[in-house]
């Protein structure tokens, strides 16, 4: 989507002009994720960049459109440019690494039968 939107529509309050172009970016994002992706990639991704004009935009995440809009409105522009390109990517796994109680590892020397004796005598005492 590359498209500039007023941000003033004769009979209608500015608030909601700016809603209405928000209601837009959400609709194309949704309308954009339902399409088939390719071969061998998992979601969509998109690019994004926002500005009062299409020389002045500034690369942008997706989340943050709405709040780079409302920047363009507080700082007076008439008019808002919008560039969103969906681009299929890889998800990235989260991993998880085990967590491990006690660090050092146990000497092999040592017969795994002595371990509670020798962690009752490394506990300290209470006096």
């Amino acid at each position: 989507m590359k498209k500039t939107f007023t941000l003033q529509a004769p009979g209608k309050a500015d608030a909601r002009v700016v809603e209405s172009i928000k209601h837009d970016v959400r609709k194309y994002v949704k309308r954009e994720r339902r399409k088939t992706l390719p071969e061998g990639f998992d979601l969509w991704e998109f690019t994004c960049k926002v500005g009062p004009t299409a020389a002045a935009t500034e690369s942008q995440q997706l989340h943050e459109v709405g709040a780079a809009i409302d920047r363009v409105v507080i700082a007076g522009g008439p008019s808002v440019y919008l560039e969103i390109t969906a681009v299929p990517a890889h998800r990235i796994p989260y991993v998880i690494t085990p967590v491990v109680a006690n660090p050092s590892p146990v000497p092999e020397s040592i017969p795994t039968s002595a371990l509670p004796l020798i962690a009752a005598a490394e506990s300290p005492q209470s006096s």
